[in-house]
């Protein structure tokens, strides 16, 4: 009776002692899949509405043939897309240019880097009230975005369109401080990149980013009354937290986005007004 005690005692043993070994075996393997961006299958990447978010569609679709699965969130502003960056909540962006990361970084300490460029957007002009640039009055109110980079690249815009002239050295984040020269008394109103399309109407003309333009039904190429030239240096980039730039399915996903099919799409699409930037 004892030794049949005995040896059931031993076969309970064994059985919690395979189960234990059998869950760190478990967890191990769990633990391996964590490793790296595709964990769980996909990539998550934060794009704004219009064009990033068109073309992100496009390569969605060719990345799953690759055997790649992205999944799309889109955003309506700037700031927050590197703050769910920053935080986790997204894998990789595309949306933004190189300063404008910059001032992100220096401003919020975000740990984020470039790894790849995407397209390139010429920033533009816009009125509902001329259709030459040279026919603003005296006195016109400019509306430009009110964060540093795309309202730095807005005055550097309306300089280049010979409507103000700036300090020497300024860079290529110019406030309206920095206006040496303002013939014409025009008066520059700050707003959210987003929001200036919406306010057209209350301007006298205004610096729009061409994938807010877009989204508002503007045809950059079209109805811009000024245009950044092709050369523009403002090109869009995708970022990632540093600690993954190396990662294998951010080297996949570069090679699916700059492809011919992907480039093909982009100059089809937009006709000159998103290039290719790589």
């Amino acid at each position: 009776m004892k030794k049949w005690i005995l040896s059931s005692v031993l076969v309970l043993l064994i059985a919690a002692l395979a189960a234990c070994g059998g869950s760190k075996e478990e967890s191990a393997d769990k633990g391996e899949k964590a490793e790296g961006l595709l964990s769980d299958g996909k990539l998550i990447v934060g794009v704004t509405a219009g064009e990033h978010e068109e073309i992100m569609e496009q390569v969605k679709e060719l990345a799953a043939k690759q055997d790649l699965e992205i999944d799309i969130k889109t955003f309506s502003d700037y700031p927050i897309v590197n703050e769910a960056l920053e935080q986790g909540d997204l894998d990789l962006n595309v949306f933004q240019h190189e300063p404008y990361l910059n001032e992100q970084k220096k401003d919020r300490g975000y740990d984020i880097v470039p790894v790849g460029n995407t397209i390139t957007t010429p920033m533009g002009v816009y009125s509902n009230k001329i259709k030459d640039i040279k026919d603003l009055k005296k006195g016109a109110k400019l509306g430009l975005p009110n964060d540093p980079t795309n309202g730095g690249r807005s005055l550097l815009l309306f300089e280049k369109a010979g409507l103000i002239k700036l300090k020497e050295g300024v860079g290529e984040t110019p406030s309206v401080k920095d206006i040496e020269e303002n013939k014409n008394d025009y008066e520059f109103v700050e707003l959210e990149a987003a929001q200036i399309p919406r306010q057209l109407d209350e301007l006298d003309a205004a610096a729009i980013n061409s994938n807010y333009a877009i989204e508002s039904g503007l045809v950059p190429t079209k109805d811009a009354i000024f245009i950044e030239d092709k050369d523009s240096p403002w090109v869009n980039i995708v970022a990632a937290r540093a600690e993954n730039k190396d990662d294998e399915a951010i080297k996949k996903f570069l090679s699916v986005y700059q492809s011919d099919e992907i480039k093909q799409f982009i100059e089809e699409t937009y006709k000159g007004s998103v290039i290719p930037g790589w």
